[in-house]
């Protein structure tokens, strides 16, 4: 079977054995025990599924009782997650649910209360219909309540029961709707799609670090363009992205599209991005990286992800410019760990316009050619070196260290005794005079 973007396939075939062993030895102790909801449907999908759940019906305590290296990760709510092996620096972790009915959602996220219940009730309490199947590994037996296989095979995403009804108990659900039907390119259904329309709204409910999760997960997918197009066709990016949407359906300068359209095209484009990479391929088109830096803040992303996203949005277009840019302005471009993100920006912006990718090719060339002290060479001067010069620390000081660095990384200077004479130079044309003694306190090459 396939394995899923984005997922270790050794971590997903670890997760399979530690639940088929909870399996075995829930029943062994006379309890109820299947594979239940994502792992189900990526099966029935031909996927290796990259984490397996359990639903049972021994209660937390019973699973705690049967698997002591075990933590109550929601034990109010039924959920006892059993701990395996380590594979690829990550302990495997299976999550065994009790299966449970809900009370109401107060919190717009939580049950107020939980009853457990039979397998077919647990069932009605989840999402999707393609999410609330489960399987018996034991007998390869499949059981749906809620007619998932149908829809699975119809490619259909329905909400079960009444959609308004799951949406509202937890709205993250309304990104999660739009993540499924790109992932696994799905039709969603007539009455969810009008429900996920109308609460669209309500995705501004659920806490920043949930929603960066998600997009997370839609954007590192190879089907982030198609999760977009949703996320704008259900107003649910208005929602989370109300700058952008002035900007959408502008024309773009270059070509015969909106700017919205070649921003998907973009996002399409690009092959295997890291997130940040992917989210400065959404918002690229925005060039203002205050507005970008203020969206990853509302996100409540890492300081290394939005640092990235932010670097990547302020120069992506720069690139466009190598072949003609100093060497002291492109150095800093290649020296950046970030540079590959950045190449890869440039290489889908310039394929959507349908341009050359020469300045992407010459940026490469660079990075194979030469070595890494050429590209971010150590400075040949520091401020100590001013100090001994008689110097005091100022706009003087950082003006003369700039030139020098910007000489050197142009190549015009390569050695401390052409960067102190640049520095004499550019003093005495100040009228400042250099004490002897103290330009001749170091020696250099």
């Amino acid at each position: 079977m396939k394995q899923p973007s984005g997922t270790s396939a050794a971590y997903g075939r670890a997760s399979y054995e530690l639940a088929l062993e909870i399996v075995r030895t829930l029943r062994q102790a006379g309890y109820e025990a299947y594979f239940a909801g994502g792992a189900v449907r990526d099966q029935l999908l031909g996927l290796e599924p990259s984490e397996v759940d359990v639903a049972t019906s021994a209660d937390p305590q019973t699973v705690q009782r049967l698997f002591p290296r075990s933590l109550a990760v929601g034990a109010s709510f039924g959920v006892i997650a059993v701990l395996g092996r380590r594979v690829d620096h990550e302990t495997v972790t299976v999550q065994v649910a009790t299966f449970r009915r809900e009370g109401p959602y107060s919190d717009s996220r939580h049950p107020d209360r939980v009853e457990f219940c039979s397998v077919a009730e647990d069932a009605r309490r989840r999402d999707f219909t393609i999410n609330g199947m489960y399987y018996d590994p034991l007998t390869g037996a499949y059981l749906d309540f809620v007619g998932g296989r149908a829809d699975l095979q119809a490619r259909l995403l329905r909400a079960i029961g009444d959609p308004h009804e799951r949406f509202a108990e937890d709205k993250l659900r309304l990104l999660r709707a739009v993540r499924f039907a790109a992932t696994y390119d799905l039709r969603i259904e007539e009455q969810t799609a009008a429900a996920l329309r109308c609460h669209a709204a309500d995705i501004v409910q659920v806490s920043a670090e949930r929603i960066a999760e998600e997009l997370r997960r839609m954007l590192i997918h190879p089907a982030r363009a198609r999760a977009m197009r949703l996320c704008y066709e259900y107003s649910l990016f208005t929602a989370l992205f109300p700058e952008w949407v002035p900007w959408a359906e502008r024309t773009h300068p270059d070509v015969q599209t909106t700017l919205w359209e070649h921003t998907l095209r973009v996002l399409d484009l690009l092959v295997e991005p890291s997130f940040p990479l992917a989210l400065a391929g959404l918002l690229h088109e925005l060039n203002d990286t205050q507005t970008v830096e203020s969206i990853c803040r509302r996100l409540k992303l890492s300081n290394e992800e939005k640092e990235r996203s932010v670097w990547l949005v302020r120069h992506h277009r720069q690139v466009e410019r190598a072949q003609e840019m100093r060497l002291a302005q492109l150095k800093p471009l290649l020296a950046h760990e970030g540079i590959e993100d950045l190449l890869a920006l440039a290489e889908a912006e310039a394929r959507a316009l349908g341009r050359p990718l020469d300045h992407v090719g010459y940026c490469r060339r660079l990075l194979r050619e030469w070595p890494r002290e050429r590209i971010a060479p150590a400075p040949l001067l520091t401020g100590n070196d001013l100090i001994e010069l008689g110097l005091e620390p100022g706009p003087l000081f950082k003006e003369l260290l700039d030139e020098v660095r910007q000489q050197q990384l142009d190549e015009r200077i390569g050695t401390r005794a052409e960067a102190l004479n640049l520095v004499k130079e550019r003093l005495a044309r100040k009228g400042i005079e250099v004490p002897a003694q103290q330009s001749h306190s170091r020696s250099g090459p």
